[in-house]
């Protein structure tokens, strides 16, 4: 008779402790991934942050040479060019 729900031995409180165990080893799992994920995070933001620095100083300098550069072709170096008119 395998479909009678009678016990010989009566369900002991003890399993209630397992559960508890169980689910407390589970909220420290959870846990110790958050602490990790929140450390992730952080250490990947701050190279984000580096990145963006960079980029930054490139691009400033990008624009420094390419005032530099319109600057000495508008402006010749050194003495202005003396002019003569000639006749043919």
């Amino acid at each position: 008779m395998h479909s009678s729900s009678k016990r010989s031995i009566p369900r002991v409180q003890s399993s209630a402790y397992l559960d508890l165990y169980m689910l407390r080893k589970e909220k420290d799992r959870l846990e110790k991934e958050i602490y990790i994920l929140d450390k992730r995070k952080k250490d990947t933001q701050k190279n984000l942050d580096d990145v963006n620095e960079q980029m930054d100083k490139l691009q400033k300098a990008e624009a420094v040479g390419k005032e530099r550069a319109t600057n000495e072709f508008e402006k010749p170096s050194g003495k202005e060019w003396k002019t003569m008119s000639l006749e043919y």
